[in-house]
């Protein structure tokens, strides 16, 4: 029956993506990206890549996410879902791994596109050899 859960969950995680992707501001990429995070807690925050003509000032969607939770003060990540409504398969940046990583180095980062769920794996091995908070434990 957990199963059966899990995938409800992930299916409504993937509607909402999916929903939520016509806010993506990529006039520059014209490669709109969505993402939700599903924390701890149960609650749902979303983002999308929002770009900018200084494309360093650019910012991915799984931050936007992630920097909305933090900032209501939910900061364990479950569940990650990336989602672009193209043929491609888009995994976080390194900047966004990273990101996730101090959230959770469990957490659940899933792939979805048009077609569906593509893949999943834990942050902690899309991001080997991190540098994170137990690193600096030992200073």
């Amino acid at each position: 029956m957990k199963a059966i859960s899990e995938k409800i969950n992930l299916e409504k995680l993937l509607a909402i993506a999916k929903d939520i992707i016509k806010n993506s501001y990529s006039p520059y990429s014209h490669f709109p990206v969505a993402a939700v995070v599903k924390t701890k807690k149960g609650n749902i925050y979303t983002g999308v890549n929002i770009e900018n003509a200084s494309y360093g000032l650019s910012i991915c969607a799984e931050r936007v996410a992630i920097f909305k939770a933090v900032s209501e003060g939910d900061r364990e990540i479950e569940i990650l879902l990336v989602y672009t409504p193209t043929k491609q398969h888009i995994y976080p940046c390194g900047a966004c791994r990273q990101v996730i990583l101090e959230f959770n180095p469990n957490a659940l980062v899933i792939i979805a596109n048009k077609d569906g769920i593509f893949k999943s794996a834990r942050i902690k091995d899309l991001l080997p050899m991190s540098f994170s908070k137990r690193s600096l434990r030992s200073l």
